[in-house]
Parts: structure tokens; C-alpha cells; sequence
């Protein structure tokens, strides 16, 4: 059985879950408190971060990896491209999301110096988004996954091309649901 170490209000635990339906599996939720963490989730991740996954005394943590392994371990349905390039691709996008998250958290930190960033690399990806209907390429994938969860926690409406691709995603099962979570901690934390 899969199990989970998971936060609601966390991206990087959402892109996990998202994985996880989308690949149709069942899973066991652990929760986190993130503001008070819990000792033994240091013995799961020395970070103290969620999301971790557990199968089979296997432990990972970090998104990224957690989704890459998922991806291996669970090819059906496929979340990247079968072409190598388009493959490479989808990750370049990955390992450059720092870009988008950096300035996410500082202005969530308070800093408004940061919008600008923030709206320049949102610029950026209505621009990809532009010239194709998903960020992994023709068909959605992981890189769709791995920006969602934070392209939903912000007011993305001056970027149309970002906003039909969540549309189109918010049809998809597993997008849904992280929708009305979002939209759920959202209301309960105002």
C-alpha cells in the first residue's frame, strides 16, 4: 500500500496527489501539521518536508522525485512523452520551476517587490502556453502537474493562455480535486 505524508495547503504535497489519481492508484493519507511538525517526519525526510511517499519500505521525498518515481514504477497512464526530446523537455521546464516559485514565496512572504517577477514568469508561460495546449507539449503531463498547484493559488486572469490551460485542466478528475481543496483552505483560512 502507498502511503502519503501529505499537507492540504501544500503545492508540492498537491502535485503528488495529482500524480497519484491521475495514475488511478490508492493511497493512505498521513497528515502533516505543518506548523507543528511532528518529530518522526524528520526520520521520513531529515528536511521535516512533506510530501513523502512510503511503498514497501521504500521512503522518498520531494515532488519532483516522488512524481518521477510514480511515473517508472506506474507507467499507466504515461505523464511524459514517449519522444526522448519532448521527455527532456518536460523536464527542463521541472528543474526550471524554481523561477516561478521564487517569487511566489517571497510575495507570499510579504514582499511586493516580488509581483513584478512573479507576473513576468506567469508571462512566460502564457506565452508557451500560446503556441501549445499543455506545458509538457501536445498531450498533458508532469510538467502540467508540476506548475498547477501554484498557478491555482494566484490571480492569473491577465494571462489567457494560462487561464484556458487551467480550464482544461479543471476538467481532469484529479485537477478538480485539488480545485476544490485549494478552494476549500482558502475559504476555512480567511
Amino acid at each position: 500500500m502507498l502511503t502519503l505524508y501529505d499537507a492540504d495547503r501544500c503545492p508540492y504535497c498537491a502535485r503528488a496527489r495529482i500524480v497519484l489519481a491521475e495514475k488511478g492508484l490508492e493511497w493512505e493519507t498521513v497528515t502533516v501539521d505543518l506548523d507543528d511538525r511532528p518529530a518522526w517526519i524528520f526520520e521520513k525526510n531529515p528536511l521535516g518536508r512533506v510530501p513523502v511517499l512510503e511503498e514497501d519500505g521504500l521512503v522518498l521525498p520531494e515532488s519532483v522525485v516522488i512524481n518521477e518515481y510514480l511515473e517508472e514504477r506506474y507507467p499507466e497512464p504515461p505523464l511524459l512523452p514517449a519522444d526522448a526530446a519532448e521527455r527532456a523537455l518536460a523536464r527542463l521546464l521541472v528543474e526550471r520551476f524554481d523561477r516561478l516559485s521564487g517569487p511566489y514565496y517571497k510575495l507570499r512572504r510579504g514582499d511586493e517587490s516580488a509581483r513584478a517577477e512573479l507576473e513576468e514568469r506567469l508571462g512566460e508561460l502564457d506565452a508557451l502556453l500560446e503556441e501549445r495546449p499543455f506545458l509538457t507539449g501536445p498531450a498533458y503531463g508532469l510538467a502540467d502537474v508540476a506548475y498547477l498547484p501554484w498557478i491555482i493559488r494566484v490571480d492569473h486572469s491577465d494571462f489567457p493562455a494560462v487561464a484556458e490551460w487551467v480550464e482544461r485542466l479543471a476538467r481532469r478528475r484529479a485537477v478538480a480535486h485539488e480545485l476544490e481543496l485549494v478552494s476549500w483552505t482558502s475559504s476555512s483560512t480567511s
